[in-house]
């Protein structure tokens, strides 16, 4: 009966002090969710700004935002794949929310007031558009009446609930061209009429801010009224150049992205599988910048045509890379072949390409992951803004 009644208090102390930890987990997890509700970083780092996230992709916006010390309340993203890759690498250590849907189904008056309070309100809105209606490979007219380019008006809805304090939608230089000056008309009327500044598109240039890459995209600020300073500097001034004068750093050529190793359980170190056909063209293609006519067969689709000289071309490590597309890992669409290997550029190498760290794991295979790839905002370039207009618009 002794022996009973020891094990039986022993066992009462195991239950107790195991319900006493899972208590302070859970009590844990509410504190740490009231300190985001509050705009407060976990360590006590002070108050921090706020944004929210609109057509996330992986997360490119977003963690440029979060390295800027920018807390992200939000993010909405239709893509599935891009979705698990969001909450597998932001959403499991930083971010308050992220929703799958079509921002055409989704109200923001009741996200607004779920995720803020009056009195704090929300500083930023991020996003980032579908560009493919305003891409330059859209021929004559094909892109003027595409859907997708209606969304750059259902982002302002969200601006017009949010009332953030200044908001940066980025695209690529075509939505400027003059077919689709409807749509960049009817956004900065209704900008105007809600209260917003908004200033000139200007083309950034990835380059200049750290960038591997040759990548131009528009950036289109708007500041509100009540915060607006004639004395801002918009663009923000370039942190690199060519030939790294002026106390500018020099860009960033494409070799550290194929220098630097890779680790052996990297899950993104891959590339399409070629026919063997195609490898031995591409081992007749001179090393750092060689183009597919360096092969001595021509393909039968480039028999008597001489365009997209880039197509199979090997990348060039003496210089910034090409533009990272949608596309990027696929040697038929673009100069993306190994500088000197027979095969496409890895997830790996695409992904450095776009500044991602290299523990940023994409999910969905192959072509879901260079799709996320080439949609995202590059992570220094967008740290870079941020930070800029985050110390000259919130003054912190």
């Amino acid at each position: 009966m002794i022996e009973n009644s020891r094990k039986m208090e022993q066992d009462s102390v195991i239950i107790c002090s195991v319900l006493f930890f899972w208590l302070s987990g859970v009590m844990g997890v509410a504190l740490n969710n009231n300190a985001r509700r509050s705009g407060y970083s976990d360590s006590s780092e002070g108050k921090k700004a706020t944004c929210i996230d609109l057509f996330a992709g992986a997360g490119g916006f977003s963690l440029s935002a979060l390295n800027a010390n920018v807390d992200v309340r939000l993010a909405i993203e239709l893509d599935r794949h891009a979705c698990t890759t969001y909450e597998k690498n932001i959403l499991s250590r930083h971010a308050y929310e992220l929703i799958r849907g079509d921002m055409n189904q989704i109200e923001p008056q009741e996200l607004y007031e779920r995720l803020f309070d009056k009195e704090s309100g929300c500083d930023i809105v991020l996003g980032g558009p579908p560009c493919q209606g305003f891409s330059r490979h859209r021929l004559k007219n094909s892109g003027v009446h595409d859907p997708r380019n209606q969304l750059i008006l259902r982002y302002f809805k969200f601006v017009e609930v949010f009332q953030p304090k200044f908001f940066l939608m980025e695209n690529v230089p075509g939505m400027l061209w003059p077919k689709h000056k409807t749509y960049l008309n009817k956004f900065y009327e209704t900008a105007k009429e809600t209260g917003y500044k908004v200033y000139d598109p200007q083309i950034l240039d990835a380059r200049d801010f750290g960038v591997p890459q040759r990548r131009k995209r528009v950036f289109i600020l708007g500041v509100r009224q009540d915060l607006y300073d004639q004395n801002l500097s918009w663009p923000l001034p370039p942190t690199h150049s060519v030939d790294g004068v002026q106390g500018l750093s020099k860009w960033e050529n494409a070799r550290i992205v194929f220098d630097r190793p890779v680790k052996r359980d990297d899950p993104n170190d891959f590339h399409m599988q070629h026919t063997r056909k195609l490898i031995d063209r591409f081992k007749q293609i001179r090393p750092d910048g060689g183009s597919r006519t360096d092969a001595q067969e021509t393909l039968p689709c480039h028999v008597g045509y001489a365009g997209h000289k880039d197509v199979y071309g090997r990348i060039d490590r003496r210089q910034p890379g090409p533009t990272m597309t949608a596309s990027c890992t696929n040697p038929s669409k673009g100069r993306f072949v190994h500088p000197v290997e027979p095969h496409g550029i890895t997830i790996r190498q695409a992904a450095r390409f776009q500044t991602f760290p290299d523990d940023f794991i994409f999910h969905g295979g192959l072509t879901a992951a260079g799709k996320q790839i080439g949609n995202a905002v590059p992570i220094k370039l967008g740290e870079a803004v941020l930070k800029y207009l985050v110390k000259n618009i919130l003054k912190t």
